[in-house]
């Protein structure tokens, strides 16, 4: 028997509409899929009626990628795409595997010799570098940085110095809760010269993206509280 394909499915970064930022065609690519590891059901099934109104959720499979049973549901998935079905993964917003969950079930996957789908959507991430005026050729992306101050400051201090001295760029991100807290440390701890890129609420109504000196970000930072955001130390290349 012949298996199944796995379908790496987009997401919007939390607006309503999805003409913006989801490609006309991938509803049609999904339309016939049945089987969905997903990070949120409701969010799964909001996503699928927004691309095809006519969705048949109800006759849809699906299974959640949260921690406490995602061993198990991957499994399942793998014995769907094994007996020949085709399954999609659906994260909360943006890119499955992308500083999201999904990426096991792609290693899965790929160990099993079934062919892998990722399909075009938005990624913050990208979005924010190519935003920023830093190097788009060397950077990297440290996902959430550390909860403890102390070696959150020890990890600024690092980028900052590695961006000063190669002009790498370092992207870093944490929960929409502890911004402030993120944007106060680095604000009081980083050098007033070093540059640093905000991009908050890409693709929605109230999208900002600015590149700034550390001086300059002390008298015109905005509100971050509870805004998903990104953020970025670099060197910019003019």
């Amino acid at each position: 028997m012949k298996s199944g394909n796995l379908f790496l499915i987009p997401n919007t970064l939390g607006s309503e509409g999805i003409n913006h930022v989801i490609p006309s065609d991938i509803g049609p690519q999904v339309s016939h899929l049945r089987h969905f590891l997903v990070e949120d059901i409701r969010t799964a099934r909001r996503l699928l009626k927004r691309l095809n109104g006519d969705f048949p959720i109800d006759t849809c499979v699906f299974l959640s990628m949260h921690q406490r049973d995602s061993k198990m549901n991957f499994n399942s998935a793998l014995e769907a795409l094994l007996n020949g079905n085709d399954v999609g993964i659906i994260s909360d917003a943006g890119c499955p595997g992308v500083a999201d969950p999904g990426a096991e079930m792609v290693s899965l996957a790929h160990s099993a010799g079934i062919r892998v789908k990722p399909l075009v959507g938005p990624s913050s991430i990208l979005l924010a570098l190519m935003a920023s005026g830093f190097s788009g050729q060397e950077f990297t992306f440290h996902g959430y940085i550390p909860k403890e101050r102390k070696y959150r400051i020890r990890k600024f201090k690092d980028m900052e110095m590695d961006a000063r001295r190669t002009g790498h760029t370092h992207i870093f991100m944490d929960t929409p809760f502890r911004n402030m807290h993120v944007l106060e440390d680095l604000l009081n701890e980083l050098n007033d010269n070093t540059e640093l890129c905000i991009a908050s609420e890409l693709t929605l109504p109230k999208e900002q993206c600015k590149t700034m000196s550390v001086s300059e970000w002390k008298n015109k930072a905005w509100n971050l509280n509870k805004i998903p955001a990104l953020f970025l130390i670099g060197r910019s290349l003019d």
